[in-house]
Protein backbone atom coordinates (compact mmCIF):
# COMPACT_ATOMS: atom_id res chain seq x y z
CA UNK A 1 0.00 0.00 0.00
CA UNK A 2 1.39 3.08 -1.12
CA UNK A 3 1.54 6.45 1.44
CA UNK A 4 -0.93 7.99 -0.92
CA UNK A 5 -3.09 5.26 -0.33
CA UNK A 6 -3.39 5.58 3.31
CA UNK A 7 -5.66 8.05 5.38
CA UNK A 8 -3.52 10.07 6.98
CA UNK A 9 -1.33 10.25 3.45
CA UNK A 10 -4.33 11.23 1.19
CA UNK A 11 -5.45 14.05 4.60
CA UNK A 12 -1.86 15.59 4.15
CA UNK A 13 -2.03 15.90 0.71
CA UNK A 14 -6.02 17.41 1.29
CA UNK A 15 -4.61 19.67 3.55
CA UNK A 16 -1.75 21.09 1.55
CA UNK A 17 -3.59 21.63 -1.35
CA UNK A 18 -6.25 23.04 0.62
CA UNK A 19 -3.65 25.86 1.68
CA UNK A 20 -2.32 26.31 -1.35
CA UNK A 21 -5.23 26.88 -3.19
CA UNK A 22 -5.77 29.66 -0.49
CA UNK A 23 -1.99 30.87 -1.07
CA UNK A 24 -2.97 31.14 -4.96
CA UNK A 25 -6.18 32.69 -4.71
CA UNK A 26 -4.67 35.72 -3.13
CA UNK A 27 -1.39 35.97 -5.22
CA UNK A 28 -3.35 35.81 -8.18
CA UNK A 29 -5.59 38.72 -6.91
CA UNK A 30 -2.51 40.50 -5.55
CA UNK A 31 -0.91 40.80 -9.58
CA UNK A 32 -3.94 41.97 -10.90
CA UNK A 33 -4.08 44.93 -8.18
CA UNK A 34 -0.76 45.57 -8.38
CA UNK A 35 -0.58 45.92 -11.91
CA UNK A 36 -4.05 47.75 -12.87
CA UNK A 37 -3.94 50.29 -9.64
CA UNK A 38 -0.17 51.39 -10.45
CA UNK A 39 -1.22 51.66 -14.11
CA UNK A 40 -3.89 53.85 -13.58
CA UNK A 41 -1.32 55.98 -11.39
CA UNK A 42 0.61 56.56 -14.06
CA UNK A 43 3.62 54.02 -14.25
CA UNK A 44 4.97 53.49 -18.42
CA UNK A 45 4.95 49.17 -19.42
CA UNK A 46 8.79 48.71 -18.55
CA UNK A 47 8.37 50.71 -14.80
CA UNK A 48 5.35 48.06 -14.38
CA UNK A 49 7.50 44.81 -14.85
CA UNK A 50 10.10 46.45 -12.70
CA UNK A 51 7.44 45.81 -9.69
CA UNK A 52 7.39 42.30 -10.88
CA UNK A 53 11.04 41.78 -11.13
CA UNK A 54 11.72 41.13 -7.66
CA UNK A 55 9.39 39.15 -7.74
CA UNK A 56 10.27 36.56 -10.08
CA UNK A 57 14.15 37.19 -8.45
CA UNK A 58 13.50 35.97 -5.02
CA UNK A 59 11.29 33.29 -6.76
CA UNK A 60 14.88 31.96 -8.35
CA UNK A 61 16.69 31.93 -4.57
CA UNK A 62 14.01 30.94 -2.66
CA UNK A 63 13.53 27.98 -5.17
CA UNK A 64 16.98 27.13 -4.24
CA UNK A 65 17.14 27.55 -0.66
CA UNK A 66 13.58 26.15 -0.07
CA UNK A 67 14.21 22.19 -1.51
CA UNK A 68 17.27 22.47 1.14
CA UNK A 69 15.31 23.57 3.49
CA UNK A 70 12.08 21.18 3.43
CA UNK A 71 14.87 18.34 3.27
CA UNK A 72 16.62 19.97 6.27
CA UNK A 73 13.66 20.96 8.49
CA UNK A 74 10.04 19.04 6.76
CA UNK A 75 8.01 20.10 4.25
CA UNK A 76 5.49 21.43 6.32
CA UNK A 77 7.87 24.41 7.87
CA UNK A 78 8.11 25.63 4.36
CA UNK A 79 4.05 25.72 3.49
CA UNK A 80 3.52 27.40 6.84
CA UNK A 81 6.62 29.98 5.81
CA UNK A 82 5.01 30.44 2.16
CA UNK A 83 1.44 31.53 4.08
CA UNK A 84 2.80 33.55 6.94
CA UNK A 85 5.42 35.45 4.93
CA UNK A 86 2.37 36.00 2.19
CA UNK A 87 0.15 37.65 5.23
CA UNK A 88 2.94 39.81 5.97
CA UNK A 89 3.94 41.32 2.52
CA UNK A 90 0.14 41.99 1.73
CA UNK A 91 -0.06 43.89 5.54
CA UNK A 92 2.88 46.12 4.28
CA UNK A 93 1.22 46.68 0.79
CA UNK A 94 -1.72 48.04 2.12
CA UNK A 95 0.79 50.41 4.16
CA UNK A 96 1.91 52.24 1.02
CA UNK A 97 1.78 56.14 1.10
CA UNK A 98 0.31 57.68 -1.08
CA UNK A 99 2.39 60.81 -0.81
CA UNK A 100 5.44 58.86 -1.40
CA UNK A 101 7.54 59.85 -5.24
CA UNK A 102 7.08 57.64 -8.03
CA UNK A 103 10.38 56.04 -7.43
CA UNK A 104 10.29 55.57 -3.97
CA UNK A 105 6.64 53.82 -4.96
CA UNK A 106 7.94 51.60 -7.58
CA UNK A 107 11.53 50.25 -4.90
CA UNK A 108 8.46 49.84 -2.02
CA UNK A 109 6.35 47.61 -4.13
CA UNK A 110 9.20 46.06 -6.00
CA UNK A 111 10.10 44.85 -1.89
CA UNK A 112 6.72 43.69 -1.09
CA UNK A 113 6.32 41.62 -4.38
CA UNK A 114 10.02 40.58 -3.68
CA UNK A 115 8.85 39.05 -0.33
CA UNK A 116 5.20 38.02 -2.05
CA UNK A 117 7.81 35.65 -4.52
CA UNK A 118 9.12 34.24 -1.55
CA UNK A 119 6.34 33.29 -0.47
CA UNK A 120 4.29 31.93 -3.08
CA UNK A 121 7.89 29.62 -4.03
CA UNK A 122 7.83 28.60 -0.45
CA UNK A 123 4.19 27.13 -0.98
CA UNK A 124 4.35 25.84 -4.49
CA UNK A 125 7.33 23.63 -3.88
CA UNK A 126 5.88 22.43 -0.77
CA UNK A 127 3.05 21.05 -2.85
CA UNK A 128 4.33 19.92 -5.61
CA UNK A 129 7.01 17.81 -3.69
CA UNK A 130 3.98 16.41 -1.35
CA UNK A 131 2.82 14.82 -5.05
CA UNK A 132 5.69 13.43 -5.48
CA UNK A 133 5.46 11.44 -1.75
CA UNK A 134 2.24 10.56 -1.54
CA UNK A 135 1.02 9.86 -4.97
CA UNK A 136 -0.39 6.44 -5.91
CA UNK A 137 1.96 4.30 -7.73
CA UNK A 138 1.05 2.29 -10.98
CA UNK A 139 -0.93 3.35 -14.30
CA UNK A 140 -0.32 7.19 -14.12
CA UNK A 141 -1.06 7.80 -10.49
CA UNK A 142 1.97 10.19 -9.84
CA UNK A 143 0.64 12.25 -13.67
CA UNK A 144 -2.96 12.46 -12.10
CA UNK A 145 -2.05 13.39 -9.21
CA UNK A 146 0.03 16.51 -10.20
CA UNK A 147 -1.94 17.36 -13.07
CA UNK A 148 -5.06 17.63 -10.48
CA UNK A 149 -2.91 19.78 -8.25
CA UNK A 150 -1.57 21.85 -11.04
CA UNK A 151 -4.89 22.35 -13.11
CA UNK A 152 -7.01 23.35 -9.75
CA UNK A 153 -3.91 25.85 -8.70
CA UNK A 154 -3.81 27.57 -12.25
CA UNK A 155 -8.13 27.17 -12.00
CA UNK A 156 -7.74 29.12 -8.62
CA UNK A 157 -5.07 31.78 -9.14
CA UNK A 158 -7.23 32.28 -12.34
CA UNK A 159 -10.38 33.14 -9.88
CA UNK A 160 -7.46 35.35 -8.42
CA UNK A 161 -7.32 37.13 -11.25
CA UNK A 162 -10.87 38.43 -11.33
CA UNK A 163 -11.16 38.69 -8.22
CA UNK A 164 -8.33 41.57 -7.71
CA UNK A 165 -9.94 43.62 -10.37
CA UNK A 166 -13.18 43.00 -8.95
CA UNK A 167 -12.00 44.41 -5.47
CA UNK A 168 -9.95 47.07 -6.66
CA UNK A 169 -12.78 48.63 -8.68
CA UNK A 170 -15.72 47.64 -5.47
CA UNK A 171 -13.51 48.03 -2.40
CA UNK A 172 -10.63 50.54 -3.50
CA UNK A 173 -6.77 49.25 -3.22
CA UNK A 174 -5.96 49.34 0.78
CA UNK A 175 -9.67 47.64 1.73
CA UNK A 176 -8.81 44.60 -0.97
CA UNK A 177 -5.58 43.78 0.34
CA UNK A 178 -6.58 44.43 3.98
CA UNK A 179 -9.57 41.84 3.32
CA UNK A 180 -6.88 38.84 1.87
CA UNK A 181 -4.53 39.26 4.42
CA UNK A 182 -6.69 38.58 7.24
CA UNK A 183 -8.45 35.67 5.05
CA UNK A 184 -4.88 33.88 4.42
CA UNK A 185 -4.22 34.41 7.87
CA UNK A 186 -7.55 32.32 9.15
CA UNK A 187 -6.13 29.95 6.46
CA UNK A 188 -2.60 29.92 8.18
CA UNK A 189 -4.16 29.43 11.61
CA UNK A 190 -6.53 26.01 10.24
CA UNK A 191 -3.42 24.84 8.95
CA UNK A 192 -1.19 25.11 11.28
CA UNK A 193 -3.60 23.47 13.89
CA UNK A 194 -5.10 20.44 11.79
CA UNK A 195 -1.86 19.68 9.56
CA UNK A 196 -1.86 15.91 9.64
CA UNK A 197 0.75 13.19 9.53
CA UNK A 198 1.86 11.94 6.24
CA UNK A 199 4.72 15.03 5.28
CA UNK A 200 8.62 14.22 6.09
CA UNK A 201 9.92 15.72 8.72
CA UNK A 202 13.54 16.46 7.84
CA UNK A 203 16.86 15.15 7.56
CA UNK A 204 19.73 16.84 9.29
CA UNK A 205 22.22 15.87 6.92
CA UNK A 206 20.93 17.12 3.97
CA UNK A 207 23.61 19.05 2.82
CA UNK A 208 23.02 22.67 0.61
CA UNK A 209 25.21 21.61 -2.33
CA UNK A 210 23.02 18.70 -3.15
CA UNK A 211 20.87 21.41 -4.28
CA UNK A 212 22.04 21.40 -7.92
CA UNK A 213 21.19 18.10 -9.80
CA UNK A 214 23.57 16.14 -11.88
CA UNK A 215 21.03 14.46 -13.84
CA UNK A 216 20.87 15.64 -17.07
CA UNK A 217 17.28 15.21 -17.93
CA UNK A 218 16.17 17.49 -14.91
CA UNK A 219 18.94 19.78 -16.09
CA UNK A 220 17.33 19.70 -19.99
CA UNK A 221 14.20 19.91 -18.62
CA UNK A 222 14.74 22.90 -16.25
CA UNK A 223 15.72 24.85 -19.13
CA UNK A 224 12.97 23.72 -21.52
CA UNK A 225 10.62 25.09 -18.47
CA UNK A 226 13.03 28.71 -18.13
CA UNK A 227 12.16 29.39 -21.80
CA UNK A 228 8.20 27.88 -21.88
CA UNK A 229 7.54 30.19 -19.10
CA UNK A 230 9.08 33.09 -20.57
CA UNK A 231 7.29 32.76 -23.42
CA UNK A 232 4.09 33.28 -21.95
CA UNK A 233 5.13 35.91 -19.70
CA UNK A 234 6.70 38.01 -22.46
CA UNK A 235 2.65 38.64 -22.80
CA UNK A 236 0.83 38.30 -20.22
CA UNK A 237 2.56 40.18 -17.28
CA UNK A 238 2.15 43.86 -19.42
CA UNK A 239 1.70 43.32 -23.03
CA UNK A 240 -1.50 42.20 -22.99
CA UNK A 241 -3.24 43.54 -19.96
CA UNK A 242 -1.76 47.14 -21.16
CA UNK A 243 -2.98 46.44 -24.94
CA UNK A 244 -6.37 45.48 -23.54
CA UNK A 245 -6.48 48.59 -21.81
CA UNK A 246 -5.47 50.97 -24.63
CA UNK A 247 -8.47 49.07 -26.28
CA UNK A 248 -11.36 49.23 -24.17
CA UNK A 249 -10.70 52.24 -21.92
CA UNK A 250 -11.94 55.51 -22.59
CA UNK A 251 -10.03 57.32 -19.97
CA UNK A 252 -13.29 57.78 -18.12
CA UNK A 253 -13.63 56.63 -14.28
CA UNK A 254 -16.70 54.69 -15.81
CA UNK A 255 -14.38 53.51 -19.03
CA UNK A 256 -11.46 52.52 -16.78
CA UNK A 257 -13.96 50.73 -14.10
CA UNK A 258 -15.25 48.11 -17.03
CA UNK A 259 -12.16 48.07 -18.60
CA UNK A 260 -10.82 46.55 -15.26
CA UNK A 261 -13.47 44.55 -15.48
CA UNK A 262 -12.67 42.64 -19.17
CA UNK A 263 -9.15 42.44 -18.80
CA UNK A 264 -9.48 40.74 -15.28
CA UNK A 265 -12.64 38.38 -16.72
CA UNK A 266 -9.97 37.73 -19.67
CA UNK A 267 -7.05 37.00 -17.42
CA UNK A 268 -9.38 35.07 -15.16
CA UNK A 269 -10.94 33.17 -18.04
CA UNK A 270 -7.61 32.13 -19.67
CA UNK A 271 -5.93 31.21 -16.59
CA UNK A 272 -8.76 28.74 -15.62
CA UNK A 273 -9.09 27.22 -19.40
CA UNK A 274 -5.28 26.50 -18.33
CA UNK A 275 -5.79 24.95 -15.57
CA UNK A 276 -8.60 23.04 -16.52
CA UNK A 277 -6.93 21.42 -19.29
CA UNK A 278 -3.94 20.80 -17.41
CA UNK A 279 -5.96 18.91 -15.23
CA UNK A 280 -7.78 17.06 -17.70
CA UNK A 281 -4.21 16.12 -19.92
CA UNK A 282 -3.26 12.77 -18.55
CA UNK A 283 -6.84 11.60 -20.01
CA UNK A 284 -6.29 13.87 -23.02
CA UNK A 285 -3.06 11.98 -23.79
CA UNK A 286 -3.97 8.67 -22.46
CA UNK A 287 -1.01 8.51 -20.23
CA UNK A 288 -2.02 5.81 -17.83
CA UNK A 289 -1.19 3.26 -20.62
CA UNK A 290 1.29 4.95 -22.16
CA UNK A 291 5.19 4.95 -21.26
CA UNK A 292 7.48 7.39 -20.22
CA UNK A 293 9.84 7.13 -23.87
CA UNK A 294 6.15 8.29 -25.83
CA UNK A 295 5.63 11.10 -23.05
CA UNK A 296 8.93 12.55 -23.73
CA UNK A 297 7.83 12.83 -27.25
CA UNK A 298 4.88 14.22 -26.86
CA UNK A 299 6.84 17.07 -24.83
CA UNK A 300 9.13 17.93 -27.35
CA UNK A 301 5.94 17.57 -30.38
CA UNK A 302 3.67 20.14 -28.26
CA UNK A 303 6.63 22.23 -27.91
CA UNK A 304 6.13 22.53 -32.00
CA UNK A 305 2.14 22.90 -31.89
CA UNK A 306 2.37 25.69 -29.00
CA UNK A 307 5.27 27.80 -30.95
CA UNK A 308 2.95 28.53 -34.00
CA UNK A 309 -0.12 30.58 -32.02
CA UNK A 310 2.33 33.41 -31.15
CA UNK A 311 3.98 34.08 -34.56
CA UNK A 312 0.81 33.45 -36.21
CA UNK A 313 -0.45 36.38 -34.29
CA UNK A 314 2.05 38.46 -34.27
CA UNK A 315 1.95 38.77 -38.22
CA UNK A 316 -1.97 38.84 -37.86
CA UNK A 317 -1.19 41.87 -35.54
CA UNK A 318 1.09 43.58 -38.07
CA UNK A 319 -0.34 43.32 -40.82
CA UNK A 320 -3.80 44.67 -38.88
CA UNK A 321 -2.13 47.76 -37.88
CA UNK A 322 -4.54 49.84 -36.12
CA UNK A 323 -6.59 47.75 -33.11
CA UNK A 324 -10.41 47.08 -33.57
CA UNK A 325 -12.74 45.22 -31.49
CA UNK A 326 -12.23 42.22 -34.68
CA UNK A 327 -8.75 42.05 -34.28
CA UNK A 328 -9.40 41.80 -30.60
CA UNK A 329 -11.88 39.11 -30.61
CA UNK A 330 -8.83 37.14 -32.99
CA UNK A 331 -6.51 37.81 -30.14
CA UNK A 332 -8.75 36.35 -27.70
CA UNK A 333 -9.48 33.46 -29.33
CA UNK A 334 -5.43 32.99 -30.57
CA UNK A 335 -4.40 33.37 -26.82
CA UNK A 336 -7.21 31.06 -25.50
CA UNK A 337 -6.11 28.59 -28.65
CA UNK A 338 -2.60 29.30 -26.84
CA UNK A 339 -3.39 28.44 -23.05
CA UNK A 340 -4.97 25.37 -23.81
CA UNK A 341 -1.63 24.30 -25.70
CA UNK A 342 0.27 25.70 -22.97
CA UNK A 343 -1.41 23.91 -20.55
CA UNK A 344 -0.60 20.49 -22.33
CA UNK A 345 3.22 21.11 -22.18
CA UNK A 346 3.20 22.32 -18.75
CA UNK A 347 1.43 19.21 -16.84
CA UNK A 348 3.99 16.99 -19.29
CA UNK A 349 6.53 19.14 -17.70
CA UNK A 350 5.23 18.55 -14.22
CA UNK A 351 4.96 15.01 -14.47
CA UNK A 352 8.19 14.56 -15.96
CA UNK A 353 10.07 16.17 -13.18
CA UNK A 354 8.76 14.22 -10.52
CA UNK A 355 9.35 11.01 -12.77
CA UNK A 356 13.01 11.86 -13.47
CA UNK A 357 13.52 12.94 -9.59
CA UNK A 358 14.76 10.53 -7.03
CA UNK A 359 12.13 10.39 -3.71
CA UNK A 360 15.28 10.83 -1.18
CA UNK A 361 15.87 14.23 -2.92
CA UNK A 362 12.83 15.66 -4.48
CA UNK A 363 12.44 18.48 -2.68
CA UNK A 364 15.70 19.37 -4.29
CA UNK A 365 15.13 18.06 -7.91
CA UNK A 366 11.99 20.13 -7.72
CA UNK A 367 13.49 23.18 -6.10
CA UNK A 368 16.01 23.57 -9.07
CA UNK A 369 13.64 22.83 -11.61
CA UNK A 370 11.12 25.42 -10.26
CA UNK A 371 14.14 27.93 -9.84
CA UNK A 372 14.41 27.68 -13.95
CA UNK A 373 10.49 28.00 -13.72
CA UNK A 374 11.21 31.18 -11.97
CA UNK A 375 14.24 32.59 -14.38
CA UNK A 376 11.54 32.00 -16.65
CA UNK A 377 9.30 34.12 -15.20
CA UNK A 378 11.96 36.58 -14.88
CA UNK A 379 13.16 36.64 -18.14
CA UNK A 380 9.58 37.08 -19.53
CA UNK A 381 8.87 39.88 -17.14
CA UNK A 382 11.33 41.71 -18.28
CA UNK A 383 11.00 41.85 -21.82
CA UNK A 384 7.13 41.96 -21.60
CA UNK A 385 7.96 45.71 -20.59
CA UNK A 386 10.85 46.56 -22.36
CA UNK A 387 9.11 44.38 -25.60
CA UNK A 388 5.86 46.32 -25.40
CA UNK A 389 7.36 49.55 -24.89
CA UNK A 390 9.70 49.21 -28.24
CA UNK A 391 7.12 47.35 -29.98
CA UNK A 392 3.96 46.75 -28.72
CA UNK A 393 1.84 43.53 -28.89
CA UNK A 394 3.88 42.09 -31.86
CA UNK A 395 7.03 42.41 -30.36
CA UNK A 396 5.66 40.50 -27.27
CA UNK A 397 4.40 37.63 -29.20
CA UNK A 398 7.07 37.45 -31.76
CA UNK A 399 9.45 37.19 -28.75
CA UNK A 400 7.44 34.56 -27.45
CA UNK A 401 7.92 32.49 -30.49
CA UNK A 402 11.21 32.66 -29.73
CA UNK A 403 11.43 32.02 -26.01
CA UNK A 404 9.14 28.62 -26.94
CA UNK A 405 11.60 27.39 -29.78
CA UNK A 406 14.24 27.46 -27.14
CA UNK A 407 12.10 25.22 -25.20
CA UNK A 408 11.35 22.91 -27.93
CA UNK A 409 15.56 22.55 -28.16
CA UNK A 410 15.52 21.75 -23.80
CA UNK A 411 12.69 19.24 -24.63
CA UNK A 412 14.36 17.57 -27.82
CA UNK A 413 17.64 16.27 -25.43
CA UNK A 414 15.96 14.69 -22.80
CA UNK A 415 16.03 10.91 -22.74
CA UNK A 416 13.95 7.92 -21.31
CA UNK A 417 15.23 6.80 -18.03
Amino acid sequence: MTAAARPEGLAAYITVTAAYWAFMLTDGALRMLVLLHFHTLGFSPVQLAYLFLLYEVAGIVTNLSAGWIAARFGLPSTLYAGLGIQVLALLALAALDPGWSLWASVVYVMAVQGASGVAKDLAKMSAKSAVKLLAPSGEGGLFRWVALLTGSKNAVKGAGFLLGAVLLAVLGFVPAILSMAAVLALILLAVLLKMPAGLPQGRKGAKFREVFSKDPNINRLSAARLFLFGARDVWFVVGIPIYFYAVLSDGSEEGNRAAFFMIGTFMAVWTILYGTVQAAAPRLLGASKRPQAELIREARRWAGFLLLIPACLAVLIWIAGTPGMGLTAAIVIGLLVFGAIFAVNSSLHSYLILAFSKSERVTMDVGFYYMANAAGRLLGTLLSGISYQLGGLPLCLGTAALLIALSWVGAARLQPE
